[in-house]
């Protein structure tokens, strides 16, 4: 996988699919119709990507490696690194809102934590299978 084909991985559809759908609904009032912040959610969206994109690089870039424990590495460190990035991510927003903290939004993006996680490994297994007609 070259660095062009990062746009052709399933996690960018994902999040360019899913932040126009979250603009979308922040204009038609969805969100505040239903005590939901929107930039938590919007926010949310787009630190997980980043954080999935860059496990994703990281597998991929321990493919490379004769090294057999280094998928396994690199695996266990970007779901820490996803994992630690998104818990302070979160502690920083429980931290600065206090008692208005939305509920409803954090669920939204520990949904989105799962369907990114799901792409990533998807992605990843993608990569590790041999090509048929290469």
């Amino acid at each position: 996988m070259n660095s062009k084909s990062i746009f052709k991985q399933s996690i960018t559809y994902f999040w360019i699919a899913s932040s126009f759908l979250f603009l979308l609904l922040d204009r038609q009032g969805v969100f505040e119709g239903n005590g939901i912040d929107s930039t938590v959610v919007i926010i949310g969206n787009f630190i997980l990507f980043l954080v999935s994109l860059a496990a994703l690089l990281m597998t991929q870039h321990s493919f490379k490696s004769e090294n057999p424990q280094a998928f396994v590495r690199a695996v266990y460190a970007g779901f820490i690194i996803k994992f630690f990035v998104v818990a302070i991510a979160a502690f920083v927003y429980i931290i600065i809102v206090k008692k208005l903290v939305s509920k409803p939004a954090l669920l939204i993006c520990a949904g989105m934590y799962i369907v990114y996680t799901v792409l990533e490994t998807r992605a990843a297994l993608k990569m590790l299978k041999p090509r048929k007609h290469a």
